[in-house]
């Protein structure tokens, strides 16, 4: 089994002293929602169609901008038939660096692709880049069982109505093994960081000691 978790390599490329609070106290618990979100991955055609469904639904936006984007995915993505139906849910797979969950795995004319579902929010262009880092790890995973490559992805942001494919191109991998070094070469707590706003939402903000400067030592 590889070395390290698909969430330990995202958490790598956020923060490196992240990742060690991680391992030393056990992965956190899965928030409260995020379960319920992730459903909607699965049920796209429902929220086109049904309008209790989407009111009822965990969205983020208003309910039009939702199935507005949702229209739109569908009508861009060759693979949104596939995308929406996947031929697998949940599909733990094991590579030669990272193993992990792959929320879908999408049958495209190339072979199957993974998907990611995110439960936050996406940004204006694009994903995250520890999203990204986590998107590469399963890819490289899925090419490493089935011994072909996966160039490309799908990323998912189901409470925004938000679908992305994903090029996995040379700028993403050279992310991915950057995490990867981070990830490898963490064997204790790594520096501290000053003033860094990624600071402000971690659950290990109180543990973790990071340096904040004075309004004085600012001026």
């Amino acid at each position: 089994m590889a070395d390290h978790s698909f969430r330990d390599l995202e958490t790598a490329a956020y923060c490196p002293r992240k990742l060690y609070y991680r391992r030393r106290d056990g992965p956190p618990d899965v928030p409260e929602g995020v379960d319920a979100v992730r459903d909607l991955a699965f049920d796209y055609e429902r929220l086109l169609t049904d309008d209790a469904a989407l009111l009822a639904a965990p969205i983020e936006p208003d309910p039009a901008t939702v199935r507005e984007r949702l229209r739109a995915a569908r009508t861009r993505l060759d693979d949104w038939d596939a995308l929406a139906d996947p031929a697998g849910r949940d599909v733990y797979l094991a590579g030669k660096d990272a193993h992990g969950v792959a929320h879908k795995l999408v049958a495209t004319a190339d072979g199957p692709v993974p998907s990611l579902v995110f439960a936050g929010s996406p940004p204006d262009q694009g994903i995250w880049e520890p999203q990204t880092v986590r998107l590469v790890a399963a890819a490289k995973a899925l090419a490493w069982e089935r011994e072909r490559p996966v160039e490309r992805a799908f990323a998912e942001y189901p409470a925004h109505g938000v679908v992305r494919e994903v090029e996995l191109t040379t700028r993403r991998a050279g992310v991915y093994r950057r995490a990867l070094r981070a990830a490898e070469s963490v064997d204790g707590p790594p520096a501290r960081v000053d003033n860094d706003a990624k600071c402000e939402p971690c659950d290990y903000r109180e543990d973790c000691g990071v340096r904040t400067r004075s309004l004085r030592s600012l001026l």
